[in-house]
């Protein structure tokens, strides 16, 4: 395979469809959204089949379990999938929708209308899921993509293909809207960084490393997130059970997620009540727990913590314990070693929750709720393309409004600027 020569060609065919696709009506592509939901199920089994073969290589080549937890297809991961394209299909298409018109001294009528962005680019790693969640939504939002997903994923990722594909052409849509890169070479992800004359947006999802090599090489924008250390504040006024239930869900549900808890900070005044009652719940679940001076006092035989820990991101049952003296010590720790993606306070204060919303910088900022709840179809959005903390163009989970901008749209009766 020539791989410039295929990804280039890639692109230019994207860039085509991408016009197609912007104009076609909502009632083809929630056609094509229904079909794909339709044909997952149906060909699960294959999907299954070619699964295997990943997860067999991917033992083999010895991956973490994290990965292979993101890497592996159940009939859970189907019917997620299933779902969340059924849901796109029952959302409001945002292409073409207009904002309020604003009225010019001249008589001008001004406002802006919904656009898709064009096409986009997704690099990602593992979860095959986000093959389908991200054709499923740049199709909604009137965009072509193509997915260059991991090379441990390559067999799940071409029978997903196959149905995305099959699910366009019947709705008399081009199967280049919605393209997966066909080969585990890692040169085709530069060529793609380089299609800046084609490809509008690259999007990376996966480890850090993979995140920065994409922004160090690309040629075009990125919207991304390095890494999520999340982070929940046990407020002095906690009611603790809520607390205890909070953190526990955050660290333990998922622990190999962006959105998971990875340091505890608890108010001093309540962490000798707290901490010896989390702590043998997070034992029962098999967290390793690594803590500040203070919260080994209170916790014998814990491993101490070391700078090393607070900016870490786990993706693990593992979990930083720092005790504080104030919620200003606290929101300090958060500014110094968060990462912009999630951060959740428990407390029953009315004014340190509204302070802890508006001055954390987050992407999602929770009261009384875990960190797990920054995920898309969580907040009502869908399938989500991923969580960005660039802030420009998108900030938090992305969804189908997130995958749009505006042009501005300008309605005259013979007006000349003077």
């Amino acid at each position: 395979m020539d791989i410039e020569k295929t990804i280039r060609q890639m692109a230019r065919d994207a860039r085509t469809a991408a016009g197609i696709i912007s104009r076609c009506t909502t009632v083809q592509k929630n056609q094509a959204l229904m079909t794909m939901a339709g044909l997952l199920e149906e060909k699960a089994p294959v999907i299954f089949q070619e699964n295997r073969k990943d997860l067999e290589r991917a033992e083999a080549a010895g991956l973490s379990a994290a990965m292979v937890d993101r890497l592996t297809v159940t009939e859970k991961t189907i019917a997620s999938m299933a779902g969340g394209l059924r849901e796109v299909a029952g959302y409001t298409d945002p292409v073409g929708t207009m904002g309020p018109t604003q009225i010019r001294p001249n008589g001008l009528r001004v406002s802006k209308m919904r656009i898709p962005l064009g096409v986009i680019g997704i690099i990602y790693e593992s979860r095959p899921n986000v093959t389908i969640d991200a054709a499923g939504l740049c199709l909604k939002s009137g965009n072509a993509v193509i997915l260059r997903g991991g090379s441990e994923a390559l067999n799940s990722n071409r029978a997903l293909a196959g149905i995305i594909g099959q699910a366009l052409q019947s709705a008399g849509l081009p199967a280049q809207a919605a393209q997966v890169v066909p080969t585990e070479d890692r040169a085709a992800i530069n060529v793609l960084l380089a299609q800046e004359e084609f490809v509008d947006l690259i999007i990376p999802r996966g480890g850090e490393g993979l995140i920065r090599f994409v922004v160090e090489h690309s040629k075009i924008p990125v919207l991304k997130h390095y890494k999520g250390v999340c982070h929940v504040y046990v407020d002095a006024s906690a009611d603790l059970a809520m607390a205890e239930n909070i953190a526990f869900n955050a660290k333990v549900q998922r622990p190999g997620v962006c959105n998971a808890l990875e340091t505890l900070l608890v108010h001093e005044q309540v962490a000798g009540d707290f901490l010896p009652a989390m702590a043998r719940r997070f034992a029962e679940a098999g967290a390793e727990l690594r803590g500040c001076p203070k919260t080994c006092a209170i916790l014998a035989g814990i491993k101490p913590a070391t700078d090393a820990d607070w900016p870490e991101e786990y993706l693990d049952l593992r979990l930083a314990v720092k005790v504080v003296g104030n919620m200003e010590e606290a929101m300090d720790h958060i500014a110094r070693y968060g990462s912009c993606h999630t951060e959740a306070i428990v407390t029953s204060d009315y004014g340190r929750a509204h302070r802890f919303l508006r001055e954390v910088d987050a992407s999602v900022v929770l009261v009384n709720a875990s960190t797990r709840f920054n995920d898309g179809g969580q907040l009502g959005l869908g399938a989500e393309m991923g969580i960005s903390t660039s802030k420009l163009h998108a900030f938090g989970p992305m969804g189908l409004e997130e995958l749009t901008t505006q042009k501005f749209v300008v309605l005259g009766q013979g007006q000349i600027r003077e």
